[in-house]
């Protein structure tokens, strides 16, 4: 497994830069990550170092549709994932939709409204903070169902590995792992590295994810003022969100039991079942 401080010093390189296959290779070859062939920015969250998560129950990873068959060997073999949870719009899922895999279960539940096309004025101040918090706090109210099926597997399968994703496996998936790595008791500096290692997992299609983002925005090109903010990940960005978390719904718990509708009592079984063995 790589060193902690090596793996956050690589994380925290921009995006505008190349992180060469030299470089990321080794990591991506190793825990955290998983190689999947047709996929990428697989991890298992249980671990990345540091991680109170027990291992090999919660991945994370972007889009699955161009999985090769040895790649859908490995996650429903070698990870042993049981269910896929889908974090996508419509649009992205008609596009790209999900294979079939043997003995998993899939699930896709329809946000309650569309996601939002990202302000870029938000993300031109600072280094973004404001438009991260913004987006951030919409992904948790539009993806809320979601999250709620996947607090109900965890706490009625905790023998049943499952996998999260999105598009990049980036921001949406992002906000979910963060949110299981707090209710496990992790420290706020490996939510961090975890959130930012996804600059390193999506560095093999490091390209197609700024065409995306352009697109995504409507910018008009790479040096319109809030692009570079938006599509790098740092840590002042995932504070200024769990600030807003806090603030806006009285931290994740409260937002669990306000919003979700799970007791103490389901949310402290979820805390065991992500933890113990």
């Amino acid at each position: 497994m790589a060193d902690a401080a090596a793996l956050l010093k690589l994380a925290e390189t921009d995006v505008s830069q190349e992180i060469t296959k030299d470089q990321y290779i080794p990591v991506l070859t190793q825990p955290p990550f998983v190689f999947v062939d047709g996929t990428f920015n697989t991890r298992d969250i249980g671990l990345v170092p540091g991680s109170p998560l027990k291992p090999g129950y919660v991945f994370r990873s972007g889009a699955l549709a161009q999985l090769s068959e040895n790649g859908k060997a490995v996650l429903g073999g070698k990870m042993g994932v049981k269910r896929v949870f889908d974090l996508r719009s419509p649009e992205e899922r008609g596009k790209a939709p999900d294979p079939v895999l043997d003995g998993v279960e899939h699930t896709w539940i329809e946000s309650s409204r569309p996601d939002t096309t990202p302000d870029l004025d938000r993300f031109a101040l600072g280094d973004g903070e404001e438009g991260y918090r913004e987006m951030y706090l919409e992904v948790v109210d539009v993806y809320r169902e979601s999250w709620k099926a996947i607090l109900e597997h965890i706490r009625d399968r905790p023998e049943d590995p499952f996998l999260v994703h999105c598009t990049a496996g980036r921001d949406r998936t992002g906000v979910l792992a963060g949110l299981l790595l707090t209710l496990a008791g992790a420290p706020h500096d490996v939510v961090v590295l975890d959130y930012l290692l996804s600059r390193i997992g999506t560095e093999p299609v490091r390209l197609m994810l700024l065409d995306f983002a352009v697109k995504g925005t409507n910018a008009k090109s790479h040096d319109q003022p809030g692009f570079y903010n938006l599509i790098n990940l740092r840590a002042s960005s995932w504070a200024a969100f769990v600030d807003g978390v806090q603030k806006e719904h009285g931290g994740f718990e409260q937002f669990i039991t306000d919003k979700l509708g799970f007791s103490s009592d389901d949310l402290t079984k979820i805390k065991v079942n992500l933890t113990s063995p």
